[in-house]
């Protein structure tokens, strides 16, 4: 089984990217499945609607999200409708949506969890992912061994010492949130690949996707400004995972696909 994980796409720019790179992905990384984090599509933080559905329609089988998850209204709203995008698990069972779904690749199948991390978020409170986590996994071991976790965090030792904790029981646990791509990928000796921070699809000369002045002011004044996307040198980046039939990864890969800027007036 082969798995592209396209890091979190931040703004119109991270969307543009994935549409332009889908074709250089399709050739260089064919993928069975492909797992898009979008936690920042629409605006930077959140996800809506609209842009779930056209992500879905770019290729993506899968659209993870993290503590923006419920951000945009019109994607809250109808969560429960939308079985391919998938909030953190580890929040509170009354929030809408899901968050551990199995999925068909072919004549596989494959599960998909997204857990939550605890440290530095203030407005989505997030169970204990270390209590949460193992119970999932049993579970989904049940109907397959091809078991991917997308661990939404912010803290590096958090998102360590998850990846030691979840080794041998799952294919894959990439780290999402923090939008840098880390050079830490590596295949655990149980079997579990897993990668820091798989990075951020959209603008690379920016601040985490966002405009530069905007984010330099914003530590200069002190007043929040989350709403400026940049658009200089979009890429897509994430991870390709290749999984055995027993569920232990293969090989895991850091990927960087440059796409061209859009042209005037586009």
């Amino acid at each position: 089984m082969k798995v592209f994980y396209a890091a979190e796409l931040v703004g119109k720019a991270g969307v543009y990217a994935l549409k332009k790179a889908m074709h250089v992905l399709k050739s260089s990384y064919p993928f069975d499945f492909l797992i898009a984090c979008a936690d920042g599509a629409t605006g930077g933080n959140g996800l809506g609607r609209s842009h779930a559905a056209y992500i879905h329609k770019l290729g993506a089988n899968v659209i993870t999200l993290g503590e923006c998850c419920f951000y945009k209204k019109d994607l809250a709203e109808n969560m429960e409708k939308i079985p391919y995008v998938l909030r953190p698990e580890n929040i509170s069972g009354l929030a809408p949506g899901i968050g551990v779904k199995v999925f068909n690749a072919g004549n596989e199948k494959i599960a998909v969890a997204v857990i939550l991390g605890q440290n530095g978020f203030n407005r989505l409170h997030a169970n204990n992912p270390f209590t949460a986590l193992p119970p999932i996994l049993e579970r989904l071991k049940k109907q397959t061994l091809y078991i991917i976790v997308d661990f939404h965090a912010q803290a590096t030792a958090e998102k360590k010492t998850l990846f030691y904790s979840a080794d041998g029981n799952c294919s894959a646990v990439i780290g999402s949130h923090t939008k840098v791509q880390t050079a830490d990928e590596t295949i655990l000796p149980g079997g579990t690949a897993v990668i820091t921070d798989a990075g951020r699809t959209g603008s690379i000369q920016s601040v985490g996707g966002s405009e530069i002045n905007s984010r330099i002011k914003e530590y200069i004044t002190g007043i929040p400004d989350w709403t400026r996307e940049a658009w200089d040198q979009p890429e897509l980046q994430g991870v390709y995972l290749d999984i055995d039939r027993d569920g232990k990864a293969l090989s895991i890969e850091r990927v960087r696909i440059p796409v061209p800027p859009p042209e005037e007036g586009n």
